[in-house]
């Protein structure tokens, strides 16, 4: 019988949480954060040559980090893209040393559907400040480009972009219409 209720009672103990195998110090998180800083700072120091190397040409600092300047400014219009409306542009890349990565005639004119298409994030934000038939040359910093990881073809990790967009003409959601 008493070996009976020693079982039990090892049998009710409660289990014992267990360790994690390897115990992180979050150095491999601060040296991540230390590294993207200075990328980070490289890009904009790279930004920044561009800029002063062109004083003829007004940039302008965007509030999501990328600078931009028009080459066509289109004044007698007054609204841009928003949500939902479809937008029909063409577009160049270029790296940072002004090679052309793709081409116009390679990216073909586009259709995109604002905010609910997956596209280039600065491409995204940026379409939206713009007026039909503008032209307009943005400098993003890879985080607004493609990122760490590229896109697997002729942009590379952590590439900085010179991007050139004429948003030819965009226009409002087609609603669906309901039939009786």
């Amino acid at each position: 019988m008493l070996f009976l209720i020693v079982l039990l009672a090892i049998a009710c103990k409660q289990p014992q949480a267990r360790n994690p195998i390897s115990r992180s110090s979050g150095t491999f998180m601060q040296e991540s954060v230390e590294r993207n800083k200075k990328m980070n700072a490289g890009e904009e120091a790279k930004i920044d040559s561009i800029i002063k190397s062109n004083p003829q040409i007004k940039y302008i600092a965007s509030n999501k980090g990328y600078w931009y300047h028009y080459e066509i400014k289109n004044d007698n219009e007054t609204s841009c893209p928003i949500k939902g409306d479809v937008a029909l542009f063409d577009y160049e890349i270029k790296d940072f040393k002004g090679n052309v990565v793709y081409s116009e005639v390679e990216l073909k004119p586009q259709t995109y559907i604002i905010d609910k298409q997956n596209i280039m994030m600065g491409l995204r934000d940026g379409i939206k400040l713009m007026h039909k038939k503008e032209k307009v040359t943005f400098l993003f910093p890879s985080r607004m480009g493609f990122g760490y990881h590229g896109d697997n073809k002729r942009i590379g990790t952590n590439q900085p972009l010179i991007c050139t967009v004429t948003l030819n003409d965009f226009k409002p959601e087609e609603k669906p219409t309901l039939k009786n």
